[in-house]
């Protein structure tokens, strides 16, 4: 449900743009990311960061794009995204307890610290990796193109990744029958 949640600002920006163009997708993305931080709060009477920090960014970047009537703005969001994402898991492997990705997945597995650093090492590249993408989209494609990488071409990067990062995280997950038994 959490990965519906994320992604819908991002579905309904492609549906607007496919219907209306850039413009109004934009102003679409930027009110469903509000309604997005909005029916958090009111579920669980907290913010989820990611949630903020993407609503601050589409709002700066949309809201640009919508006021100088230059659409380069909202295509530079994603990488500006990604980027911010992938220095953040750079400095907390220094600064800090936990590395980025230990704070937000801790609460569902348990893994030693050095598999948390590797791990969070990966998602910093796949973040870089994933804004380069971006960039090399948008400045060699046309918007339609872009639009259509950023719904189906990242989402489904991401997808094969979490996929990928299950596959490589299962020989350090204990199974809880075996742990129970000994």
């Amino acid at each position: 449900m959490k990965f519906i949640s994320d992604f819908f600002p991002i579905l309904l920006f492609f549906i607007a743009y496919k219907l209306e163009g850039i413009y109004v997708a934009t102003t679409v993305a930027i009110a469903a990311s509000s309604v997005q931080v909005a029916v958090y709060w009111l579920k669980n009477k907290r913010f989820e960061p990611t949630h903020l920090f993407t609503f601050f960014i589409i709002l700066i970047f949309g809201g640009a794009t919508l006021y100088l009537q230059d659409e380069m703005f909202i295509k530079w969001k994603p990488t500006i995204i990604n980027w911010l994402f992938s220095l953040a898991c750079i400095f907390t492997a220094f600064i800090g307890k936990k590395p980025l990705i230990k704070r937000m997945m801790s609460g569902g597995i348990t893994l030693p610290d050095d598999v948390w650093r590797k791990l969070n090492n990966i998602w910093a590249v796949f973040f870089f990796i994933q804004g380069a993408l971006n960039l090399y989209v948008m400045y060699n494609f046309d918007t339609d193109t872009w639009v259509n990488f950023k719904l189906f071409g990242m989402m489904g990067l991401t997808v094969c990744f979490v996929i990928a990062q299950g596959f490589y995280l299962m020989k350090y997950i204990e199974d809880p029958a075996e742990t129970n038994n000994d």
